[in-house]
């Protein structure tokens, strides 16, 4: 077992801060009942799945996180709150005791079943060479094993922009 002032140990606790701040931005997001607070959840959870991505020796995916999600789509979200009508105040339903207990259980169900899948199953090694993270990497990946879903993303986003353009061509107050 390796102790705290050693490489292995430092990096322990970092990986727990980052998956705390993860569970933590994660929850804010989902219990708030404020859309800046909210987003600032999603914002934090973001940032710890960034962390986590770097953790799994990808610092180009984690950078591209941080640019993409944290960045760009944080950012949107909080320009769509500023041009939402302030008259429509509408609160959303509470969850009941009930609901609240059945939640829970699920979520501990299923984290229980993946820690038992996870430490019970015995995982092979790795026959192929694992991706380094690189851009050069990503970018073969991209455009050999993986050119289909990315034309599809391209389609998506695509899609979302004449959307967006669509909503705002009508105006605020039409919508």
């Amino acid at each position: 077992m390796s102790s705290l002032v050693s490489v292995e140990g430092l990096a322990g606790v970092v990986f727990l801060v980052v998956v705390a701040v993860t569970l933590i931005g994660g929850v804010i997001a989902t219990s708030s009942t404020r859309l800046p607070r909210a987003v600032s959840g999603l914002a934090l959870c973001l940032i710890g799945i960034a962390g986590l991505y770097y953790f799994l020796n990808s610092p180009f995916l984690a950078a591209m996180e941080m640019l993409i999600y944290v960045g760009a789509v944080c950012v949107t979200i909080v320009f769509a709150i500023m041009l939402a009508d302030p008259g429509a105040d509408k609160k959303p339903g509470g969850m009941t005791a009930v609901g609240t207990a059945g939640s829970l259980g699920v979520g501990a169900l299923f984290a229980w079943g993946l820690a038992a899948l996870g430490t019970t199953t015995m995982w092979p090694a790795a026959a192929v060479k694992v991706n380094d993270g690189s851009v050069k990497a990503v970018g073969h990946a991209l455009l050999t094993t993986y050119s289909f879903v990315f034309e599809l993303i391209s389609v998506v986003l695509l899609l979302a922009i004449i959307g967006a353009l669509a909503l705002a061509r009508s105006g605020r107050d039409k919508a």
